[in-house]
């Protein structure tokens, strides 16, 4: 029997396509043809349980070997075979019959991977790396005779007797000189290891050796001789696949290990198994997450039916999700997924939506549940449950009943808990509750003292996103400012109906305000006297909350930019009520501005703020005045 043929396509451009552009990764045709075999096994195993099928099917197995003298890789498998006249219908024909449709709409595609599987071209990835590909198969119908297929990557093939023995197929790659570094050992267990390392099928991959002891010679050592035993690869039924009442915390530990063998535990997980209205099973992982918020990112692999497809899963996981750890596997979803296809597919949209409620009823529930536990992991979590409350507003509505408020004490809230703590003391004369925070509470150290004097109550927000995180709640709860302990004085943080009094005249405080701007002489530093208690610091400077918000918000590309490139400006507020400004009015003009200079200062090195030459002019100024 041999037979020779040209492959039913109408133009000859095709494999150049398939070999420079529709796979943007060439060593994609390892995962095509393994994915390939696996199809054959189970359609064998699917066909035996509907009794169409009688002779044994035994295990299914798929082995992967390599020839570096003869330049081949081979991928076999025990699955259904095929008989001549069906590898000229699926080799020849249905992979090709709509290749003129191809070839208009690959000129339209935005992404070409779109089209893949579409054309039954996963088989034709292997011209890629090949210069020939040959098929030995075996069909498992009765009677059937062993076939051969070869093709040069031409449109011309060659169909002959084979020599397969056995029920399956072989697909034998001659590997041309551009793709020899396929013919590598720890190239090829690296290609494994990613894409098929919890594929359903049993994956076999060169062979172990054991040496095992068979007697002894004639001077009574001991012989040893080489056994070789099966080295599978892949792990066939990974616990996603499983029940979550079949697994303990260890299971879903181990997993994890697993798959980041150099990470630390996680903190708790969820397990996805979704049947209506799309497939969807995994487990996503909560990492420990603090200020890493770029490092943890592309953690989550995506799988179809337990075949690696990517780890880059931006459009299925919501953006801030993008911080978990793990797998989520759904068939819905094509092995040669697109960019366009995932931005497109109604059920990508589904998934998008399923695994934030999900994500957002385990942290419900473990707050509900254990609120003591749930406290000792904010730390840890916070950063991405405030990350999730500015991207999602459905994640939102949800986590304000669960996000927490830590203070300088240490305590803990919820929004509605610490509003109904502070309001007493910290509402305004406008009716509004005012939230103060620190961002660094060691060097608004002064100001939180200030604060604490009255008995108010400061909030800690030093995330890198508490920026952002402020004006967010801020425009979501009604009557609620947020104010940063350090952007005015105590005074008109929170200011109430009754005013204290100052007792500067007119005239004197025109005098201390000259005096303190001949002294400063900066033009971004805006002078003000203010009626504060006496007990307060003679000087205070401050950064107005909302330019300060939106420089912090430019600098972290929150779309503020043009803020962060204005000059920092500061209010240097007077307490007029000081005695120390009474004595400075009081002095000698030289005497006037060395001290209000000195008080200045004084402010400024509370603040960190102090450095270099006015650092060393403060310190000899502070010895010539004591």
């Amino acid at each position: 029997m041999q037979e020779r043929g040209n492959i039913s396509i109408h133009t000859e451009n095709i494999f150049p396509i398939i070999k420079k552009f529709l796979y943007s990764d060439n060593e994609i045709f390892l995962r095509e043809l393994i994915s390939n075999a696996i199809d054959a096994i189970q359609k064998l195993k699917r066909l035996s349980s509907l009794g169409q099928y009688a002779g044994e099917v035994g295990e299914g197995l798929v082995e992967v070997s390599f020839d570096k003298d003869n330049k081949t890789i081979t991928i076999s498998d025990n699955g259904l075979g095929m008989t001549a006249d069906e590898i000229k219908k699926y080799i020849n024909q249905i992979a090709f019959s709509g290749a003129t449709e191809f070839l208009e709409k690959f000129k339209e595609a935005k992404d070409a991977k779109e089209l893949i599987g579409k054309f039954g071209l996963g088989f034709y990835s292997s011209f890629m790396v090949a210069d020939t590909v040959e098929i030995q198969t075996l069909s498992y119908q009765d009677g059937a005779e062993p076939a051969r297929w070869v093709c040069d990557g031409s449109t011309e093939f060659e169909i002959s007797e084979g020599t397969r023995t056995t029920r399956g197929t072989d697909i034998i790659l001659h590997i041309n000189a551009e793709s020899e570094e396929f013919l590598d050992k720890y190239k090829l267990q690296g290609i494994l290891d990613k894409y098929c390392k919890f594929l359903p099928v049993s994956i076999k991959f060169g062979t172990k050796t054991n040496y095992e002891e068979a007697g002894e010679d004639e001077n009574g050592k001991p012989i040893t001789q080489e056994t070789e035993v099966d080295n599978i690869i892949n792990n066939t039924h990974p616990i996603w696949t499983k029940s979550p009442t079949d697994l303990t915390d260890e299971d879903y530990l181990a997993f994890y290990s697993e798959l980041y063998p150099m990470s630390e535990a996680p903190l708790f997980w969820i397990h996805l198994n979704v049947d209506y209205p799309f497939n969807l099973t995994g487990i996503l992982y909560f990492p420990k997450v603090k200020t890493e918020l770029e490092l943890q990112r592309n953690k989550i692999k995506l799988y179809s039916r337990q075949v690696f497809i990517t780890d880059e899963v931006k459009d299925i996981v919501p953006e801030f999700l993008m911080l978990l750890h793990g797998v989520i596997d759904s068939p819905e979803i094509p092995l040669n997924v697109s960019r366009s296809f995932l931005q497109a597919d109604s059920n990508v949209k589904k998934i998008n939506t399923h695994i934030t409620k999900k994500v957002s009823d385990k942290l419900a529930q473990l707050f509900k549940n254990d609120r003591k536990s749930y406290e000792e992991k904010w730390n840890d979590i916070s950063l991405f449950v405030k990350y999730g409350m500015l991207s999602d507003d459905k994640f939102y509505d949800a986590a304000k009943n669960f996000m927490l408020l830590t203070n300088t004490k240490k305590e803990l809230y919820t929004i509605d808990e610490y509003k109904e703590k502070v309001a007493p003391l910290q509402t305004n004369k406008d009716g509004a509750v005012v939230f103060l925070y620190a961002s660094d509470p060691e060097k608004q150290h002064s100001f939180i003292q200030s604060a604490t004097k009255r008995d108010y109550d400061v909030l800690v927000l030093d995330s890198p996103i508490d920026s952002h995180f402020v004006s967010n709640v801020e425009y979501k709860l009604d009557k609620i400012k947020l104010k940063r302990v350090d952007s005015d004085v105590i005074e008109k943080l929170i200011e109430k109906e009754e005013n204290i009094s100052l007792i500067l005249t007119e005239d004197e405080k025109n005098k201390v305000k000259d005096i303190f701007n001949k002294a400063i002489n900066n033009t971004n530093m805006k002078v003000d006297i203010a009626a504060l208690n006496p007990d307060d610091f003679p000087v205070t400077i401050t950064m107005d909350e909302f330019m300060r918000r939106m420089k912090e918000m430019g600098r972290l590309g929150g779309g503020m930019g043009f803020y962060g490139n204005f000059p920092d400006s500061y209010n240097v507020s007077i307490n007029g009520n000081h005695q120390l400004i009474t004595k400075i009015l009081n002095a000698s003009e030289d005497l006037q501005k060395q001290l209000a200079k000195q008080a200045v200062d004084l402010a400024m090195l509370s603040q960190g703020m102090l450095t270099g030459a006015e650092l060393t002019e403060f310190v000899s100024r502070s010895i010539n005045l004591i």
